[in-house]
């Protein structure tokens, strides 16, 4: 992985064949987290893991000025955040009544954050997200990395510079928080 930091640093510099050194080395790993995004989607879901990777990695990569990667967690949050963004414009761009108009529903699981036994769109879960962000930005960037990111506790903590511990308590909080926004806006949806 020190290969990794040494391209970011590259990148970073300004090395323009720096980003053609780094996607090999990342390739799998962001095909695996973007499988596991693709998951949760609709079955008819028109992009692609393989896209989703390409995509994101361009949005990191190929920009007019370089971003400045921390570690190799940091490089792995921003493309989990990229994913997200990804994910997030497409549904916008299919619920646009000129593209269908019609939500789709996504499925969790209970492992990421509430029970299998509701569903929400992923608009939805997007906009309490960004609610949550306005009150504790902490708590929000770590739901994105657990949920969006598919990080566990101990790589989230380290991204976020907080303890295993800390992360513990902020997931639980946070997730109580989603779960709670998530059901109000679907009640409010079917009054």
């Amino acid at each position: 992985m020190s290969d990794v930091t040494n391209i970011l640093g590259q990148i970073e510099d300004g090395d323009p064949s720096a980003a053609e050194k780094l996607l090999p080395l990342v390739y799998e790993e962001l095909r695996k987290l973007a499988s596991a995004k693709m998951s949760q989607e609709s079955p008819d879901h028109t992009l692609q893991p393989t896209g989703l990777v390409h995509e994101a990695y361009l949005r990191l990569v190929d920009v007019d000025k370089a971003q400045k990667w921390n570690s190799r967690g940091h490089f792995f949050g921003a493309a989990a955040e990229a994913m997200r963004r990804i994910l997030i414009d497409n549904a916008r761009r299919k619920k646009n009544e000129k593209h269908g108009g019609n939500h789709q529903r996504v499925p969790l699981h209970k492992e990421t954050i509430i029970s299998e036994n509701h569903q929400f769109d992923l608009l939805e879960i997007d906009e309490a997200i960004s609610e949550l962000e306005k009150h504790d930005p902490q708590s929000a960037e770590l739901i994105k990395l657990r949920f969006f990111a598919g990080i566990d506790h101990q790589d989230a903590a380290q991204v976020m510079g907080i303890s295993r511990r800390q992360a513990d308590r902020l997931w639980t909080l946070s997730r109580a928080w989603l779960m709670k926004s998530l059901q109000e806006s679907s009640r409010e949806s079917f009054s």
